[in-house]
């Protein structure tokens, strides 16, 4: 039933930043979008990813997010899939890794999405329940 390519259920316009973005730019993105996982580019290469958990085992206040680079405390060693990868595959990493998101990446390592927990439990509430409206 998760056989379906991951690119079905993937949010494709995804928000991202970039290292030199400030944790200012972080937390706002995180709170307006209501979000937990903004890919980190240069260019159109993934390079990192930047959560709502990192700004929290930071432990400093939101004050000095103004001087502390998304490079500074980006996790740089990421899973990702690529947008051909079965949802299954996704929910195997989410189990497994006990993490919530994944970017999904072309051959090129170039971000075309992201994956999350949520787009996994959704797709799998839809299809049992496909009246429901969100």
């Amino acid at each position: 039933m998760m056989n379906e390519p991951i690119s079905k259920i993937m949010t494709g316009n995804v928000v991202t930043v970039t290292p030199d973005d400030s944790l200012n730019v972080v937390k706002d993105i995180l709170f307006s979008k209501r979000i937990h996982h903004i890919p980190v580019l240069t260019g159109k290469k993934l390079v990192g990813i930047i959560t709502s958990y990192d700004l929290v085992k930071l432990g400093k206040g939101h004050e000095e997010y103004g001087n502390i680079k998304v490079k500074e405390i980006m996790t740089q060693r990421i899973g990702t899939l690529s947008p051909n990868d079965k949802i299954g595959a996704a929910a195997e990493v989410f189990l497994e890794n006990l993490i919530h998101g994944l970017p999904i990446v072309n051959e090129n390592n170039e971000l075309v999405g992201i994956i999350t927990t949520h787009d996994v439990l959704k797709y799998e509430f839809l299809k049992e329940y496909p009246k429901h409206q969100f």
